[in-house]
């Protein structure tokens, strides 16, 4: 009779858990997949991307926004995966950057990576920081995951993807932020937000080859795959284009500040969302000159884009409407809206 009940409450327990997706057990991710980082929510949701539903819900850790960080992390930012398609990284600041990256800071927080399996969920590796990052990044060949430090004396740290040995530690400019790569891999680059500058570092040798001058607060320089890298400068409410020679060709003046920049390679157009303004704005090469073509109004908070391998696919994080809008590249048309965590920020796609 024992056996009985204890089978019987096995299968209740069981039953539970598949009901409310909150991962506990492991998880077995095979299906095409987005992940979204779930800033206040200290979370991952896990998206469907055969049929565009919310399937998991990943907890990273216990949220703590009373500044403790003794045992948890708490507001998850940006996230990478590897080329493998294995691993994700998380920069984790353990502050809330969802007003906008220049938020000012004590100077006693520190930042972390989590490191977590993307078919299984399962967090492997907690790495604590010094200070805040905005993100953490796999190098294009997989060996390495880089992340910068949030502090006036700017460094970029470098480890070891698969021992998490610290490899590295590369000076740059004052309060970096993101840290990204040119589309070929051979560079590396740190937006330094307050010397308005931008460090383009050799992924070889991991020295820095150039500092390169942009607008007012950049945040990050996201890679496109014409292997120019566009900055989105807060303050200075532009974007600034730069080339594989490390020179600005081309500066987009917005009279907005930008939250995140994309290039779709498929029309030449270059989109940058705005959450204060709640929209996509969208640009052209036309005549020399960057023109807009288009504002496209989208929930609060619009922030990352991720798409899918053909680029007809857009996956936008909104951060004061916890949501993601699955949109259509083409016709600029809403598909549908996703119920995620609170202030979603980064978002990665795996095929």
């Amino acid at each position: 009779m024992k056996n009985i009940i204890s089978f019987a409450l096995l299968v209740m327990l069981l039953s539970g858990c598949n009901k409310d997706h909150l991962t506990t057990p492991k998880l077995d991710i095979t299906h095409p997949a987005g992940y979204v980082v779930n800033g206040e929510t200290n979370s991952l949701s896990v998206i469907d991307l055969t049929d565009n539903t919310i399937v998991h819900e990943i907890k990273l850790g216990e949220a703590d926004h009373s500044g403790g960080h003794s045992s948890s992390f708490t507001f998850p930012h940006h996230i990478s995966i590897n080329k493998a398609k294995t691993k994700l990284a998380i920069g984790v600041p353990n502050m809330d950057l969802s007003a906008g990256h220049g938020v000012g800071h004590s100077g006693t927080e520190k930042g972390n990576i989590v490191v977590v399996d993307v078919r299984t969920g399962e967090i492997v590796k907690v790495l604590d920081l010094p200070k805040p990052n905005h993100n953490a990044i796999f190098s294009p060949d997989d060996s390495e995951i880089w992340t910068s430090q949030m502090e006036m004396a700017g460094k970029v740290l470098v480890y070891d993807a698969n021992t998490y040995a610290l490899k590295n530690t590369i000076s740059v400019g004052m309060m970096p932020a993101e840290v990204t790569f040119s589309y070929d891999g051979k560079t590396a680059f740190v937006c330094n937000g307050d010397d308005n500058t931008v460090s383009a570092i050799d992924v070889a040798t991991k020295t820095v080859t150039k500092t390169i001058a942009v607008g007012a607060n950049p945040v990050g320089a996201w890679t496109g795959a014409d292997n120019r890298n566009y900055v989105d400068n807060e303050d200075g409410k532009s974007v600034s284009i730069i080339d594989q020679n490390l020179n600005v060709v081309s500066t987009i003046d917005l009279g907005f500040t930008p939250d995140y920049v994309a290039y779709i390679p498929i029309n030449q157009e270059v989109w940058v969302t705005s959450g204060t303004e709640n929209k996509i704005f969208v640009y052209q090469l036309q005549s020399g000159t960057y023109t807009k073509t288009n504002e496209i109004g989208m929930n609060a908070g619009t922030h990352a884009i991720a798409f899918s391998q053909d680029y007809k696919t857009a996956y936008i994080t909104n951060q004061k409407s916890a949501s993601v809008t699955v949109f259509n590249v083409a016709t600029k048309n809403k598909i549908k809206d996703l119920v995620v965590g609170q202030k979603p920020n980064g978002i990665v796609l795996k095929f």
